[in-house]
């Protein structure tokens, strides 16, 4: 009987430490409260040109394009105030966008209809996945297959903090703005506020 007792105690003692949590929803550390969420009247919109690709002109403290996207893959780049505080330290990062059309209805975001790069230096080659420059790309922000949009994020490794945010309207997308929502950098997850 003594034996039977100790099996059950063992048991039950298993069982409360697979109750207590041990692991914090599936690894990475923090939760919402640990993200730095940018500011995003610090950010400034700025035109791209293409061939070679340069950053345009400022256009102003906006996290939406102004003029509508016409052309496939034509972008627009969002670039990170220079006082950011030390990045480095988070492994994770969500942006979350929205997309409208040319008459500034809302649209459903969908896969194939935007992407974007973050990039740390708009005076180096940001369209390459290798170099260096890039810190990540994502071809279907806000879609069912992309997941910067999602709680948890891309992973990531940043050696010193980002210069921009290049987003992009793919072949084809009916989106003729693209206006983002949040920038978290975190270390587990981040969502926002109902």
């Amino acid at each position: 009987m003594r034996k039977f007792g100790l099996i059950i105690a063992i048991i039950a003692l298993a069982f409360a430490g697979c109750a207590s949590g041990g692991g914090g929803g599936g690894g990475g550390g923090g939760a919402s409260g640990d993200a730095y969420v940018v500011d995003l009247s610090t950010m400034t919109l700025y035109a791209v040109t293409t061939g070679p690709d340069k950053l345009g002109a400022p256009i102003g403290n906006f996290v939406k394009n102004q003029e509508p996207l016409t052309k496939s893959w034509e972008d627009v780049m969002l670039v990170f105030p220079s006082d950011l505080p030390d990045l480095t330290k988070y492994t994770r990062v969500t942006v979350v966008v929205k997309y409208y059309g040319p008459d500034g209805a809302e649209l459903l975001a969908a896969d194939s209809m935007g992407m974007a790069s973050m990039i740390y230096d708009t005076n180096a080659n940001w369209r390459a996945d290798s170099g260096g420059n890039t810190v990540f790309k994502e071809f279907n922000i806000g879609g069912f297959s992309g997941m910067l949009h999602k709680p948890r994020g891309v992973r990531i490794g940043l050696s010193k903090n980002p210069g921009a945010l290049l987003l992009q309207r793919n072949s084809g997308s009916p989106a003729a703005f693209i206006e983002v929502v949040a920038i978290a950098f975190h270390n587990g997850t981040f969502e926002l506020p109902k």
